[in-house]
C-alpha cells in the first residue's frame, strides 16, 4: 500500500512524491554499504589475504542480522500510521532518553562523511598510483600495496561473483536508471581513454586473463582442418633480414612493415616478424632476447599489428626450416611467406644467396606455405604515397586465387585505391583467344571481382631462331654467357675431382637447352611486362618453381632476367588450395 508524501516525507493524498518499491529500495540502500568503507582501506591491514574475507563476510553477516532484527522490532513496537507519521519514532521510543538517539544519529552523520573522507582518497590515490589518468598524477602517493588475486578464501566461485555483480547493476537500475546510465557512459569513456591513451601499469588485468580463455576456445574451435575459402585470410610471416644488409640498429626493412600492412583488410590481420640469429642457442639466447625486444619495438613504432620473433640456428637455412615448420598454433599458423627479392646479390658478389634463395623458395612448397617475393621494395609507397595506374596480375598458373586476393587488399589500401585491375592472360599464338578471355571473364564475375582482362599472345620458344627475335638479344647472350661459365666450371671440377656434376652440395643434372630455354621465356616475360606495364603502381606475377636438378645460381639467373627494370614486382606462388570462393 505505498503512498504519496510531501517533501518531509509525510503520507499527504495530494503529495508530489509517490513511493514504491524501486523508490524505497533506493532509500534502504545506502544503509547496507557500510562495508565498502573497510574494503577501500584494505591497504592498510596487516594481513590482506586473511582479513579482506573473514572480515568483509562478517560485517555482511552481522549487518544483514541486525537489519532483520530492526525490521521486526519497528514492527512490534508501532503501527503503519505511527511509522509512517513520526520521523524519528527511535528517539521517541529510546530508552532511557530519546536525546541518545539524536545524538547517535549526529555522530553517525559525521562517522560516514568521516569514512568517504577515508575512503576516497585511498581509491583516488590507488588509481594516481597505477598511472591510468595522467590529470590525477598529482594525487600519487609513495607506496600501496594493494592485495593480489591468489585468495586463500577456499570458498569462492565465478558465478558467485556475477550474481552479485547482476544485482549491484539491477539496484543501480531501481534507484535511477538515468543516473544508472549516466554512471555507465562515464565508466566507459574513461575505459575507452585508458585502452587507448593509458599506459599500462604492472597489475593483473581481469580482460587479460577473459581474452586469453576466449582466445583458448576459438583455437580449439578453429582445429587443425583446413578452412574455407570463405573463412580464409592472409597470415603473413615476414622473414626480415634473410640477406643481412641493413644497418645494425635497424631490425627489418621500413617498407617491409608498410607492405606487411597492405595484406591486411582495413588494418585486420596479424603479421609475423621473424628474423634469424646465427650461433650457438646457449651463447646467444640473451642476445636473442634483445632482439626481439628490438624488432618488437620497431614493428609497434611502424604501426603494424603482429608480433616479433628471434630465432637461434646454426646457419640461416636450418633456422628458416625450422620456423616454417614449428610456428604457430593450429590454424592460426602463417600461411603466406614474405621476402624481399635478393637485389645485391649480384653487385656484391654474394654467392651464397643463390643457394639460400632457392632453398627458401622450396622449404615452402614443402611445407605447404605460400610465397611471395617482394622486387623493388625500397620503392614501396607508404600509407601517404597516392599511387594511380594500374595493379596488372600476370595470371599464368592457377595458385587458388591468392593473386587475385592480393590484389584486392591493395586496393582497400588509401595508398592503392584510385588503381584499376588488369589481368593478364599469356596465351600461345595458336590458340582461341577470345575464348579464353570469355573464360577469365567469367570466373572474374563468378568471383565478385571487377578487373580488365587482357589476353597477350606469344610465340613458343625456338630453338633456332627464338632469342634471335627478340629486342633484349644482348640481355639474353650475357646471361647466357654467365651460365655457360658457370657450368663449364662445375663440369671442370667434377672431372677433376672425378664425381658426378655438383652443385650447392647435391648432385645436379643440367640439360643446356632447357637452361637456354627458361632464359628465353623468362626474358620474353619480362619483355611483356615492360610492353604493357611500364607504368603500372605494382605488378604480380606467377612465381616459376626451381626446376628439378638445376643449380641454384641458374635460377637466379632466370629471376634476374625476369625482374629487370620493373620498379615494383610481386612474384607469387600459391599453396594447393583455393583462398576466395565462387559465387554459387
Amino acid at each position: 500500500m505505498y503512498q504519496n508524501t510531501n517533501s518531509d516525507g509525510i503520507p499527504d493524498r495530494d503529495g508530489k512524491v509517490y513511493w514504491n518499491f524501486n523508490a524505497l529500495v533506493g532509500l534502504f540502500f545506502p544503509a547496507v554499504t557500510g562495508i565498502m568503507a573497510g574494503s577501500n582501506r584494505s591497504a592498510s591491514l596487516k594481513d590482506t589475504q586473511r582479513s579482506i574475507p573473514v572480515g568483509t563476510l562478517s560485517a555482511t553477516l552481522v549487518t544483514t542480522l541486525l537489519y532483520l532484527v530492526s525490521v521486526f522490532l519497528f514492527g512490534a513496537v508501532a503501527n503503519r500510521e505511527k511509522l509512517l507519521t513520526d520521523r524519528l519514532l527511535t528517539a521517541t521510543i529510546a530508552w532511557p532518553f530519546p536525546v541518545v538517539i539524536r545524538v547517535g544519529i549526529i555522530l553517525s552523520t559525521l562517522g560516514a562523511a568521516l569514512q568517504s573522507l577515508t575512503g576516497a582518497p585511498r581509491l583516488l590515490a590507488a588509481i594516481a598510483n597505477d598511472d591510468i589518468l595522467p590529470v590525477l598524477n598529482c594525487f600519487r602517493v609513495a607506496d600501496t600495496n594493494a592485495p593480489s588475486w591468489r585468495p586463500r578464501w577456499k570458498f569462492h566461485h565465478w558465478l558467485l561473483s556475477l550474481l552479485g555483480a547482476l544485482l549491484c547493476v539491477v539496484i543501480m537500475f531501481l534507484i535511477s536508471w538515468l543516473f544508472t546510465v549516466v554512471s555507465l557512459a562515464l565508466a566507459s569513456l574513461i575505459y575507452y581513454y585508458v585502452s587507448i591513451k593509458g599506459k599500462a601499469g604492472d597489475w593483473g588485468d581481469g580482460f587479460k586473463s577473459a581474452y586469453f580463455q576466449l582466445a583458448l576456445r576459438s583455437l580449439r574451435s578453429l582445429g587443425a582442418k583446413q578452412v574455407h575459402p570463405k573463412n580464409w585470410y592472409p597470415i603473413p610471416l615476414i622473414f626480415c633480414r634473410p640477406w643481412g644488409k641493413l644497418p645494425e640498429n635497424v631490425p627489418c626493412h621500413p617498407k617491409l612493415a608498410d607492405f606487411a600492412n597492405c595484406m591486411k583488410k582495413k588494418g585486420r590481420g596479424m603479421s609475423i616478424f621473424v628474423n634469424i640469429l646465427d650461433g650457438d642457442y646457449h651463447e646467444c639466447a640473451e642476445d636473442a632476447k634483445e632482439a626481439c625486444k628490438q624488432l618488437d619495438t620497431y614493428i609497434n613504432y611502424k604501426n603494424c599489428e603482429g608480433v616479433a620473433e628471434i630465432v637461434v640456428a646454426t646457419n640461416m637455412t636450418e633456422g628458416f626450416r625450422g620456423i616454417v615448420q614449428t610456428m604457430g598454433l593450429g590454424n592460426l599458423k602463417p600461411n603466406i611467406v614474405v621476402v624481399r627479392y635478393p637485389e645485391i646479390w649480384r653487385r656484391e658478389n654474394l654467392k651464397e644467396i643463390p643457394t639460400r634463395f632457392v632453398g627458401i623458395i622450396n622449404d615452402c612448397i614443402v611445407a605447404n606455405k605460400a610465397v611471395v617475393i617482394v622486387k623493388g621494395l625500397d620503392e614501396w609507397p607508404n600509407e601517404y604515397q597516392r599511387q594511380y595506374g594500374s595493379i596488372d596480375l600476370y595470371w599464368i598458373v592457377r595458385d587458388g586465387g591468392l593473386m587475385l586476393l592480393l590484389s584486392q587488399l591493395l586496393l582497400t589500401k588509401e595508398s592503392f585505391e584510385s588503381c584499376k585491375i588488369q589481368v593478364f592472360c599469356i596465351a600461345e599464338e595458336d590458340s582461341d583467344a577470345e575464348s579464353l578471355k570469355a573464360d577469365v571473364k567469367k570466373f572474374l564475375y563468378d568471383l565478385r571481382l571487377q578487373a580488365e582482362v587482357i589476353v597477350i599472345t606469344i610465340k613458343s620458344w625456338d630453338v633456332e631462331g627464338g632469342s634471335q627475335q627478340d629486342d633484349s638479344i644482348e640481355t639474353f647472350n650475357d646471361a647466357r654467357k654467365r651460365v655457360a661459365s658457370y657450368l663449364a666450371e662445375l663440369k671442370e671440377a667434377a672431372k677433376r675431382e672425378g664425381t658426378p656434376l655438383m652443385a650447392d652440395g647435391k648432385a645436379v643434372v643440367v640439360d643446356e637447352q632447357q637452361v637456354e630455354k627458361f632464359l628465353y621465356t623468362t626474358l620474353k616475360l619480362n619483355t611483356t611486362i615492360l610492353r604493357y606495364s611500364r607504368m603500372a603502381a605494382v605488378v604480380l606475377v606467377s612465381l616459376p618453381p626451381p626446376p628439378i636438378n638445376h643449380p641454384a645460381y641458374c635460377y637466379m639467373e632466370y629471376m634476374d632476367l625476369l625482374v629487370g627494370n620493373v620498379q615494383r614486382l610481386l612474384m607469387v606462388r600459391g599453396y594447393r588450395r583455393d583462398v576466395v570462393t565462387l559465387f554459387t
